[in-house]
């Protein structure tokens, strides 16, 4: 009993403990909500007077991970009722303005509260929009400002609302903007005529149709003479002016339309124009000329408008200059130019121009047209009289002590071309410009050279000439007529040269020989080259040529009877011959000495148009050997009669030729002799009769392809089967002995047989 006491005692203590520390909430329910949200809670809905939004609540929930509408049980509340009111959620918008929505809740068995908010703007409604003009919108250029607005209201979809002026948040229009212009309900007029006046407003539009009419016939200029007269400029007329004239007033006046005699000077209150300032500018009537040429002078007044064209011509056609063109001076030097005009080809009257310098810090120019040169740069002087004016462009070079040209030699092919080479000046600093531009060229000889355009040209050469050599001279011009020079630097009419080899070009290089064969440590003479040029002539050996050999088998050497090629192991190189634009190219094989050649065969026959290949075997000194039936470089001695190709060896016409080959400075020869083709042999007696120690001579007789017919009994081959019973030499039998036997002869590869039988 008392254990149980204790135990209550203790359970109570816990219960007053846990109260104290821990808020009554963590000991919701489960099932309580715990908080609420209005859909789009802290943002603002747009509604229109009159118009309803329903909202919506969603509350969480103790224990659960879903939500609970309450939108019917929560306290609504608005901040303003008359901008909204709220009725279980629905929001009517009343009129314009804002108010704040207010969604409330609590929770009585746990005594939780919970708050959401939304804002609603109410905006007007609008239906129509309505224009108020005065006038009828009928106006005058001449009407006041007073009548030339506009207002515009919009009405709004609510009977009790009085419309609203929205003239100033309006979109305004003109339809023409020469008649008339409109910004926030206020018109200006530009000129007589029709133009639909429009107004924009949430989406609505208005418009009426205004007429403007001019109270003004028209407009009319005047010219201010010397004696400050007027003088009334006709409605085609232009004004003729000269550079001289400088300026000229002109005075615009408006001609009523109810009296044409009426006018009103509105000079100061036109709008002036010209169509080019850069012939003549006008401000107030005002005219003033900048140069020669046509321009149209404009007065505009309320819509009206009226304009004279003025051509001003200057009393001369040019302006010419002494020296003319561009110049070249140095620093400290002077120039003197003068100035003429001219009205006719053959008249010039000096004058007194005005003279100006681009940049003074370049060079300056006196009133009498001196120009001195005070730092390196450019400069446009210019010279100006009565409206014809004349300029050139002056560059200054620091003071140069010294020129040289970057190369005194040149090649060019005839018929090519050539830059110019460098020119550069030392300065007083030591250091060099590139005066190539101020340098004038002069040649020695004009007929194979000349300078043209910056670029050297080659013209011609004499017959049978392959080069001829030309001398260009370079120099700064030498002070002339008005110049003064820097005495101190006297660099004027100094001069460079440049020495110009004009050459025939090559056509082609012919070696005499297409290959090289040489024996390892052996020197050999460099095959002979000759030039053919384009203009026909050739040149054996010409000074220049340059030979070059590729990889380490072979090598140039340089002795007293000139390069020679020296071989150096076995294997093989390129020599390449290289003159003025072309370059020739041989194979070279270089190899061990070879002590023997043999050939085979020697000798032999051929028939006409077969051919035959020679065999050449070579032996080193070692005992190796190697074929060289084609290297030898056979030549016929009748290639009328045989030709060879390698080591082929083609048989053309019946002769006899002799073929000779060599290599390696040892030479073989071969020789050949063209016969015809045999077609038929035939013997004299096809059987014979002998007796014992009788004899007989056969005649054998050869037929050959070209028709030819021969007797060739003593070259045959002659033959018996049985020499007991008889024997034959040179196509004689004779009989020895009862029997038979076949006498053969032989040749050229055919064969014919005789019987003979011995009685």
């Amino acid at each position: 009993m008392i254990a149980n006491r204790k135990m209550t005692y203790w359970m109570l203590v816990l219960t007053l403990l846990l109260s104290v520390m821990v808020p009554t909430g963590v000991f919701a329910a489960t099932g309580d909500i715990n908080s609420i949200k209005i859909d789009g809670e802290n943002t603002t809905i747009d509604l229109g007077v009159g118009k309803t939004k329903q909202l919506k609540v969603n509350a969480s929930v103790e224990g659960s991970t879903a939500t609970k509408d309450v939108t019917t049980t929560v306290v609504w509340a608005t901040s303003d009722s008359s901008i909204v009111k709220v009725d279980e959620g629905l929001v009517t918008a009343l009129k314009s303005g804002t108010a704040t929505v207010t969604a409330s809740y609590n929770n009585d068995s746990t005594h939780v509260g919970a708050k959401s908010l939304i804002t609603i703007k109410v905006t007007d409604t609008y239906t129509a929009l309505t224009l108020d003009y005065k006038l009828d919108g009928k106006y005058s250029l001449d009407s006041s400002a007073s009548d030339l607005t506009v207002a515009a209201k919009a009405k709004v979809d609510n009977a009790s609302i009085e419309p609203k002026d929205v003239t100033a948040d309006a979109e305004w229009t003109s339809s023409n903007a020469g008649v008339l212009t409109i910004e926030k309900g206020q018109i200006t007029l530009t000129g007589s005529g029709e133009a639909t006046i429009t107004a924009k407003y949430a989406g609505l539009t208005a418009s009426f149709k205004a007429k403007v009419t001019s109270p003004y016939s028209g407009l009319k200029l005047y010219q201010v003479n010397s004696s400050s007269s007027e003088d009334e400029i006709g409605e085609k007329e232009d004004l003729e002016l000269i550079m001289a004239d400088k300026e000229v007033k002109l005075r615009v006046k408006t001609v009523m339309a109810s009296n044409s005699t009426t006018t009103s000077d509105v000079s100061d209150k036109a709008t002036w124009a010209s169509t080019d300032n850069g012939v003549a500018t006008v401000e107030d009537g005002i005219v003033k000329i900048v140069s020669t040429g046509k321009a149209t002078i404009t007065a505009s007044y309320l819509g009206e408008q009226v304009k004279v064209d003025i051509y001003v011509r200057a009393p001369y056609e040019t302006i010419l200059l002494t020296p003319s063109g561009d110049q070249t001076l140095f620093i400290a030097e002077t120039l003197s130019v003068s100035a003429g005009v001219r009205k006719t080809a053959n008249e010039t009257t000096t004058v007194t121009a005005e003279w100006s310098s681009s940049n003074k810090l370049i060079a300056t120019v006196d009133d009498n047209g001196v120009i001195s040169a005070k730092a390196a740069g450019s400069t446009t002087i210019n010279a100006s009289y009565q409206g014809v004016s004349k300029s050139f462009k002056l560059t200054v070079l620091p003071t140069v002590t010294k020129l040289e040209v970057e190369k005194e030699q040149l090649e060019i092919f005839l018929g090519g071309s050539a830059g110019l080479p460098k020119v550069t000046g030392t300065k007083l600093d030591g250091e060099t410009i590139d005066l190539s531009d101020e340098i004038t060229w002069t040649s020695s000889n004009e007929k194979y050279a000349v300078v043209e355009d910056g670029k050297i040209i080659t013209k011609d050469l004499d017959d049978k000439m392959v080069s001829a050599d030309v001398t260009l001279t370079g120099k700064f011009s030498e002070a002339g007529t008005g110049l003064t020079p820097n005495a101190n630097f006297p660099i004027r009419g100094t001069t460079v040269t440049i020495k110009v080899s004009v050459k025939e070009k090559v056509l082609t290089l012919l070696a005499s020989q297409d290959s090289m064969s040489i024996v390892i440590g052996a020197e050999n003479a460099l095959p002979e080259v000759t030039a053919v040029f384009e203009n026909g002539e050739e040149q054996v050996n010409p000074t220049g040529v340059e030979w070059t050999v590729s990889g380490s088998n072979a090598v140039l050497k340089t002795t007293a009877d000139g390069k020679k090629l020296k071989g150096l192991s076995k294997g093989s190189a390129t020599l390449k011959a290289t003159f003025e634009n072309k370059t020739l190219s041989m194979s070279v094989t270089i190899e061990p000495k070879i002590s023997k050649i043999v050939v085979e065969p020697q000798s032999f026959e051929l028939n006409i148009k077969k051919s035959k290949s020679i065999k050449v075997t070579g032996y080193y000194t070692d005992g190796k050997k190697v074929t060289l039936s084609s290297k030898m470089g056979w030549v016929s001695s009748d290639e009328n009669v045989v030709t060879v190709s390698g080591s082929s060896v083609k048989a053309v016409a019946e002769g006899s030729v002799t073929l000779t080959g060599s290599y390696q400075g040892q030479t073989v020869t071969v020789k050949v002799n063209v016969i015809p083709k045999l077609m038929k042999l035939e013997v004299s007696e096809k059987k014979l009769q002998l007796t014992p120690g009788s004899a007989k001579t056969l005649v054998l007789t050869a037929t050959y392809d070209n028709g030819k017919v021969a007797t060739v009994t003593g070259s045959a081959t002659w033959t018996s089967s049985k020499t007991n019973v008889a024997k034959v030499s040179a196509g004689k039998i004779e009989a020895i002995a009862k029997g038979s036997t076949s006498i053969k002869a032989q040749y050229g590869g055919k064969s014919v047989s005789v019987s003979v039988s011995v009685k």
